[in-house]
């Protein structure tokens, strides 16, 4: 159980949306220890979801979905799975949901050389725990938000660290990122009725979605790649202001730590203080010069090589590559990798044409960057998800199927709307673009504008079968 929280055991792992939003609106917790919890504790969360609900009986796990195969004359799903022993198996579906999420298969960088090196490397979403770093040259590769919780949390022992920027990030002030939720709160929460429901609500409408008009693009603004308008060129003038308190004894980082792209168009990180700490420690150096390949020893740049006992890859993760590496199959024998050609798309971010009864959780286009938790979107989607095979089963259609004119308009608006945004217009690299350069992760809307989307499927938008 957890997804993301079992697989992300890096020192330091926490979330980074309060954890009174990152929690379903149905199970509520009142006793969360941490304005921003830590990886542990979301675990033990969805544990005791899963189980105080009867799901875990439901799930089959170690087992993998290697195919999926619609077949055109009973519109039903031929699943084809691997199993804990390593057998195949074949499983028959109405409908198939997919939930597999966009960031669960590490991206290493190709850089030259990645395997001669002779000491061990590793992912942090696959942290080794059997390698201790006391005491070992240590370089990490990548300035991203795994990076900026482990960093900070391994510097303290660790004999020496090299730390290699390809892009700064941007930094949000958040002074209560690592602080226990106070005990006074805690009582309210305990003791009142409705409070717990009352300060996910005000938590939601103050700083949910606040933040999408930071983002948003103003034709007549000439910022360049400074900014996308007033309002964004004010938000960077405010959190430079904080770097520039943060390193004001440390003029060569802070030069560095500078972003050179309007705020939004890459993740912001939450910031308390300790990346700054942790940078201007004896022990660690930034490096901002270009990898130009990985050595038997360490890790080469133009000015010379870096020896490292253990290379760390803070890389991110292959977002864009949806749903792989499973095959799926739809009408006519259409191969859905083949379809989408690297630029998945999808209606709603959860229907594709010519796919019956498949529907994607987490799909393209339902990342949220700026305003909210993705436990929103997942709510969502399984609200509309139910509703569709609700209408199945009332209307005694056997599959539903998205019309292509409706899956095409959708995705023009969405792509309009996110070149609109700081991470569509900006030419700054992001996870949130894929291969063609085209945003196929965000949402560009506001919440409410998916929830009100989301609650009743227009049947309409469907040809039943």
């Amino acid at each position: 159980m957890g997804g993301t929280w079992l697989e992300n055991t890096y020192p330091g792992c926490r979330v980074d949306v309060s954890s009174h939003l990152y929690n379903y609106s149905f199970f509520t917790h009142d006793d969360w220890p941490h304005y921003f919890s830590s990886q542990d504790v979301l675990l033990d969360y969805f544990r005791q979801f899963a189980d105080r609900n009867g799901i875990r009986e439901h799930i089959r796990f170690g087992t993998e979905v290697l195919a999926a195969e619609f077949d055109d004359d009973t519109c039903t799903w031929t699943v084809r799975v691997r199993t804990p022993s390593g057998d195949t198996e074949v499983l028959g579906a109405q409908a198939v949901i997919s939930a597999v999420g966009q960031l669960n298969r590490p991206s290493y960088p190709r850089i030259e050389g990645r395997d001669d090196f002779t000491g061990p490397s590793f992912h942090s979403a696959r942290w080794d725990h059997g390698i201790d770093l006391d005491g070992k040259r240590v370089a990490v590769i990548g300035t991203g938000a795994s990076a900026f919780q482990f960093v900070p949390e391994i510097a303290r022992t660790v004999g020496s660290m090299v730390v290699f920027q390809r892009t700064a990030p941007w930094l949000g002030p958040t002074p209560d990122y690592h602080a226990p939720v106070s005990n006074g709160l805690r009582w309210l929460f305990r003791h009142v009725p409705g409070y717990t429901q009352w300060y996910r609500f005000w938590l939601f409408s103050s700083s949910v979605e606040g933040g999408l008009p930071t983002v948003d693009v103003d034709p007549t603004w000439r910022g360049g790649e400074r900014s996308v308008s007033a309002f964004n060129d004010e938000r960077r003038a405010l959190l430079t202001m904080y770097l520039e308190h943060m390193f004001a004894d440390r003029p060569d980082l802070l030069r560095a730590a500078i972003p050179d792209y309007p705020p939004g168009a890459k993740r912001m990180l939450r910031d308390n203080g300790v990346w700054a700490a942790a940078l201007k420690q004896d022990n660690v150096e930034l490096v901002t010069d270009p990898i130009s390949r990985i050595t038997e020893r360490g890790i080469a740049t133009a000015e010379g090589e870096y020896e490292a006992d253990v290379i760390i890859y803070a890389t991110g993760f292959s977002a864009s590559d949806f749903l792989l590496p499973m095959t799926v199959t739809g009408r006519d024998g259409v191969d859905l990798h083949k379809r989408w050609n690297g630029d998945a798309r999808a209606y709603l971010g959860m229907t594709v044409p010519g796919f019956p009864n498949l529907f994607l959780m987490y799909g393209p286009n339902t990342n949220i960057v700026v305003n909210g938790s993705i436990i929103f979107f997942s709510e969502c989607e399984a609200h509309y998800i139910l509703e569709c095979l609700r209408s199945l089963l009332y209307d005694g259609h056997r599959a539903l199927d998205c019309r292509e004119e409706v899956h095409d308009a959708y995705n023009e608006m969405i792509d309009a709307a996110n070149r609109q945004r700081a991470w569509g217009a900006s030419a700054v690299n992001s996870w949130y673009k894929n291969a063609l350069g085209r945003v196929s992760q965000n949402w560009p809307f506001t919440l409410m504008e998916y929830w009100e989307r989301t609650r009743t499927p227009d049947l309409g938008d469907y040809d039943p079968l």
